[in-house]
């Protein structure tokens, strides 16, 4: 697994919004695309910040009105990343150790470039263990 570099996993199908997003817009763009959490970028697509779908239990429990409340009240901003050159190993090791599930991956010039999720890792090894009927391994 060291030699499998996090650019053959992650997904480039961002889906990303503002820091002044309002957490309602960001919560039906992760329904609506079954997915667990939107990367909050700049302008420039640089990172600003994550949010995730556990974030979502803070926002129900102490945001009034939440109509009015914007992602960055509510994001993480010491979000760690990884950049596609890393081993899936690495990162496996970091969503471990942090206990997330998440992962957005950037590059210096061209700011958030995909995302890793544990979901991602979870559908490479059951591949890896047991290849679909008619599969190479």
């Amino acid at each position: 697994m060291d030699d499998i570099f996090v650019a053959r996993l992650m997904s480039t199908t961002l889906h990303t919004v503002s820091p002044d997003t309002l957490v309602e817009k960001a919560g039906q763009e992760m329904l609506e695309n079954d997915i667990g959490s939107v990367v909050v970028v700049d302008e420039q697509n640089q990172l600003e910040g994550i949010l995730t779908s556990t974030d979502f239990i803070t926002i129900v429990a102490e945001s009034y009105p939440k109509a009015e409340t914007s992602v960055s009240r509510y994001m993480t901003t010491d979000v760690i990343t990884a950049s596609a050159q890393d081993s899936i190993r690495e990162v496996a090791d970091l969503m471990v150790e942090h206990g997330f599930h998440h992962v957005p991956v950037v590059n210096g010039d061209e700011g958030v470039i995909g995302i890793i999720t544990s979901s991602d890792l979870a559908k490479y090894l059951s591949n890896v263990e047991t290849p679909s009927p008619g599969e190479a391994v």
